[in-house]
């Protein structure tokens, strides 16, 4: 039996990409998911996915970049599930404007989700876990601060620099209480699983051979490559792990 077997897990940004395989996976492990999105355009696929392979799941439409709407959803969870094992903060937007064009809205929206929304979480879940004497978190961040995959997009990698800060401080607050917070840091990431060619792959998403030049194994990443290490740092075999940042980018970062 798998040790995510009963545990509750909420995934945030689940409604597509990586949150979606993040969602699959421990449900997959037997794990009960809350899924959240902004919106059911996405995450009804997420959940009707999950429900067919006879798995368990339960959506919560929510704007984490609020936080009484976090706080309502929180408490909607405990009362389905009775308590969260484990959260996944992914919920995240990438507006495409250069730092000279940028709008104040991008700008703030961007923050609001990537970084205020994962700290509403985050401490909203903290409380509980707390009472609960233990869980586990994994913040996805990014590696766009060193890939010229994320060009024209400073709200983004600004957001996910405080993200990796905030995993630091919050490891390191919460480990008294049997909390681990870590944070994986995906490189550039194709939408959806696919057994198409790297250069399918990097034309699909207009990248030029620079940015395939700059990744040791010369392709994309996997959304489902991504989700097994949070699995990884969501078990017990990560016990010793906290305050951690895990690049998942080909080895982008030994180039």
């Amino acid at each position: 039996m798998s040790e995510f077997q009963d545990k509750v897990v909420l995934v945030t940004g689940a409604g597509r990409g990586i949150g979606r395989a993040i969602a699959e996976a421990f449900a997959q492990q037997g794990a009960l998911v809350a899924a959240n999105d902004l919106t059911p355009i996405n995450l009804d696929e997420t959940v009707a996915r999950i429900q067919s392979a006879g798995k368990r799941v339960r959506e919560y439409i929510f704007d984490v970049a609020k936080k009484m709407p976090v706080q309502t959803m929180i408490e909607q969870i405990l009362d389905d599930w009775g308590r969260i094992d484990i959260l996944v903060n992914n919920a995240a937007v990438a507006p495409r404007a250069g730092l000279l064009e940028m709008d104040e809205w991008d700008w703030r929206r961007t923050i609001d989700v990537n970084l205020n929304g994962s700290f509403f979480t985050l401490q909203s879940v903290a409380r509980v876990m707390r009472e609960q004497g233990g869980g586990v978190v994994v913040n996805i961040a990014s590696t766009s601060d060193r890939s010229a995959g994320f060009k024209d997009a400073p709200a983004y990698v600004a957001s996910k620099a405080g993200l990796i800060g905030l995993t630091r401080a919050a490891a390191r607050e919460l480990a008294p209480h049997g909390i681990r917070v870590n944070a994986v840091c995906p490189g550039v990431i194709v939408p959806h699983s696919s057994s198409a060619s790297t250069e399918n792959r990097a034309g699909q998403h207009a990248l030029s051979q620079d940015l395939l030049a700059e990744i040791p194994q010369q392709r994309l990443g996997r959304p489902e490559e991504v989700a097994a290490v949070v699995l990884f740092l969501s078990s017990s075999a990560a016990a010793y792990l906290t305050g951690q940042t895990i690049n998942v980018d080909g080895g982008r970062a030994i180039v």
